[in-house]
């Protein structure tokens, strides 16, 4: 049986989810991508933007979620400890 993912697993796949789409997502689109519902996605989205790994912005009537520099560094050092963990056979 696979374990449940972590908080860090799911700030993760959202962040990675944006990267994939060239920096930007509409919310729905982030919803699907990192496998949340709606309410555990805002609550999410939140912390990110509080914290600035993301900024909300609108777009042609559209709303966007975008990356920022910082929440690119964190992906960056998420990969780096994921890599290291699995050098160890962790």
């Amino acid at each position: 049986m696979e374990r449940k993912r972590t908080r860090i697993d799911i700030i993760g796949d959202m962040l990675t989810s944006i990267l994939k789409k060239g920096g930007e997502i509409k919310p729905t689109h982030l919803m699907y991508k990192s496998n949340l519902s709606h309410s555990q996605m805002m609550s999410y989205l939140e912390d990110l933007v509080q914290k600035d790994f993301v900024k909300k912005v609108k777009k042609s009537h559209y709303e966007y979620i975008i990356i920022t520099d910082r929440g690119c560094e964190f992906v960056q050092k998420l990969q780096e400890v994921k890599e290291f963990e699995k050098a160890f056979g962790l």
